[in-house]
Parts: structure tokens; sequence; C-alpha cells
């Protein structure tokens, strides 16, 4: 419940900044141009995924120095503390500059701790885990995630709805924040008193003198590479069909946005169920590896079909291949995270699964949508995500495939 609920509180608070990024720009950046307010608004929102490979560094160093579950309370406090204070900021009207600096401030600090709250909570998930179930105790992080996006996304449909426009401005905006904040609260107190990993603390004592990260960079510089590539193609496998899709088909088919969301968050809630039975199908059927490069190879082959029906059977097909995506997309989700902390060596595991992981999922993956649009307008082919997609997924199967499998071995 500590390592879950800790990503319920990251994610919780990075979807429903996104979701109330209309209202932060009139709060925090008035101005006659109400675009430019909102550029400003979403570049804020970027400076925080930009701040997440430098804490993925801060982080992997501490947990694989200190220890695991001191870097999870640390991480979970980095991001709770000031979502609290974001829900008490004062806004342009009230202080002028401070507010748009201050809220910068906060979101790069909330960056960091993004940068090592996934990963030091697999971590420490997976090596208390007895050996059979590591594969569910590691998806349950995922799961986590999972749940924040939905609740930041019903608490911020919810608050729009219940209030008037003049209380949401005033106030309102607020009580979306501060509920994150007592969330977060709530997560540090379950935090405050978790056992050592016993896994760490075995390998902690005849850890070498050198640097967990130059390690992992140098002794296992092919761990490194095999989590960097399949990190990235998994992280544009997760941002084009749970992320982008809802805009393009909107833009590209004309089914109204409203309507692809609601299609989007019903898969998204079929991942709280599909999430944990990937892991623990991981841990008891084929082997980690051999089944997400099943899925894998699977979506390579329907993906670039899959957005030409799109544009043939609008609602039926948008229902269909989301949800079809949807279901091999549980495949990493569930299982990836036991694969990354098995890959590596206890003495720079965390390091390593930090850095490799959000330089994949959190740049890469993160600046796919963007890609994907300024491919569509350089071809003029709207299905081109449909190609990206099945290009990304025969990759990450290729890696599953090159990458030793460790799912029915000690952790290293």
């Amino acid at each position: 419940m500590a390592g879950f609920i800790g990503n319920v509180v990251e994610w919780y608070d990075f979807a429903l900044y996104g979701y109330m990024a209309g209202i932060i720009a009139d709060l925090f950046f008035p101005g006659e141009d109400s675009i430019a307010a909102l550029i400003a608004t979403y570049g804020v929102f970027a400076a925080g995924f930009l701040m997440r490979p430098l804490g993925s560094v801060v982080f992997g160093w501490l947990g694989d120095t200190l220890g695991r579950s001191a870097t999870m309370l640390l991480s979970v406090s980095m991001m709770a503390l000031p979502t609290l204070l974001l829900g008490c900021l004062p806004v342009y009207d009230t202080i002028g500059l401070w507010a748009p600096l201050l809220l910068v401030l906060i979101r790069l600090v909330q960056g960091l701790s993004v940068g090592g709250e996934f990963s030091s909570s697999v971590t420490y998930l997976v090596e208390t885990a007895p050996p059979r179930r590591r594969g569910l105790a590691g998806s349950w992080a995922n799961t986590g995630s999972m749940v924040g996006m939905l609740l930041g996304s019903a608490v911020a449909a919810l608050t729009t709805s219940l209030f008037a426009q003049g209380t949401l401005l005033a106030w309102g905006w607020r009580v979306p924040f501060l509920l994150g904040g007592i969330l977060g609260v709530t997560s540090i107190l379950m935090r405050r008193h978790l056992p050592k990993s016993e896994e760490f603390q075995r390998h902690h004592e005849e850890r070498p003198d050198t640097s967990p990260l130059r390690r992992a960079l140098t002794e296992n510089r092919l761990e490194m590479v095999q989590a960097v590539v399949f990190a990235s193609a998994y992280g544009a496998l997760f941002y084009l069909p749970l992320v982008y899709l809802p805009e393009w088909l909107n833009r590209f088919t004309g089914l109204p946005l409203d309507l692809a969301l609601r299609i989007n968050t019903l898969a998204t809630v079929l991942l709280l169920v599909l999430i944990p039975l990937s892991g623990w199908i991981g841990d008891h059927g084929p082997r980690r590896t051999r089944f997400i490069a099943l899925a894998m190879f699977v979506m390579a082959l329907v993906a670039w079909p899959a957005y030409a029906w799109l544009h043939a059977d609008r609602l039926l097909a948008a229902v269909v291949v989301q949800f079809g995506l949807v279901v091999l997309l549980a495949v990493p989700l569930g299982s990836a995270p036991a694969m990354f902390v098995e890959l590596f060596p206890a003495e720079d595991r965390l390091s390593g699964y930090s850095v490799a992981y959000n330089l994949g999922l959190g740049v890469i993956g993160g600046a796919t949508p963007m890609f994907a649009t300024w491919l569509i307008e350089v071809t003029g082919y709207a299905a081109v995500p449909g190609v990206l997609l099945a290009g990304c997924a025969l990759v990450a199967g290729l890696v599953m495939l090159w990458m030793r499998d460790r799912s029915r071995e000690p952790l290293r």
C-alpha cells in the first residue's frame, strides 16, 4: 500500500495540473493573449518533466547508498508538500510576478521527485516480494499511476462542474490541490516506518566505493543500453494510445473530443484490472521477457492497420482499437517493472533503472505526441502514429528477445 499510494499521489498531481491548465493560465499568467498564457502554463508543466532525468540521478544515488525506504519517503514528501503549497499559493493579482515564479519553483521540485518516486517504489516492492510474486508486486506501482491519473481527471471534472466560474477562479481551483496535499501527507505517514529492504541490506555492506551510476554506465553498460532502448519504445507505446489517441481521433476522424475521452477513460479503468493480472502471468506463466515480446510483436502487426481502420468506421473502430491497444499495453505495464529490477545488480539497481526509465519514458516517450504531430504535418499522412506505434513495438519486442530473462532466478 505504501508503494502504491506514492504513485497515486505523483500522478494525481501531474494529471490534475494538466486538466486545470486553463484556469491556472488565467490566474498566474494573466494577459490579453490567452493562447500565450496557456503556452506558458504548459511550459511550466513541461519543465517538471525536464527535471525527471536529474531526479533519476539524484534519487538513484540516494537509493543505492542510503536505502530504498528512506528514498521513497523523501520522494513522496517532495511531491506532497509542494502540492499542498500550490493549493495555498497567492495568484498574480495578489503578489505579481512572484506568483508565476513560485509556481515554476514548485513544479521543478515536483518534477525532481517524479524522477525518483516510480523507480524507487518499484525497486522496493520487487526486492521485498517473494520470488514468485515479484511481477505482481511491481505491477502495483503502475496500477497506482493509473489510479492517480483517473483520480486527478475525476476531481478536476467534479470541481469545474460543481463551482460557478467566479467561485472557481476565486478559491474553488485550490480544493483539488489541497485534497492532493492531504493524500500526500497520508502517504508520508504510511512510509515513515517502512522496514528496510533485506536485499539492499545484504549487498550494501559489500558495496564498492565507486558511484552506482558509474557502475551502471561501465560494468553494466549492456543492461543500460537494453533498458534505455526498451524504455524509449515503451514510452512511445504508452503515450500514443493513452494520451495522444483521443486528440488524434478528434482532429483526423471528427469524433467528438468528449466521446473520445470517455472511451479513453473506460479503457484506462480496464487497465486497473489488467496490469496486476499481467504481473501475475509474468510470475506464473511464460517468462517475463518472452511474455512482453509476444505482446509487442502482436502490437507491431496490428497497429498500422488499426489506425487505417479508424478512418473507415469512427465510433466502432475507436472503441475496438482503444481497448485492443490497452489490452496489449497492459502486458509491459504489468510485467516490465519487475523485469527492470531483475535486469540490474543490487549495487547499482536503482541508479541504472531510474536513469534508463526516465530518459526513455520521460524524455523520449513524452516527446512522442509532438513528434507524431510533426510527422503528420511533414508527410500529410494521418495514420503516421500507427506506423510509429508499429515500429516502436517491433523495437521493444526485439530488445526483449535480446535481453537475458531473470524472472525465475534470484535477484543479483
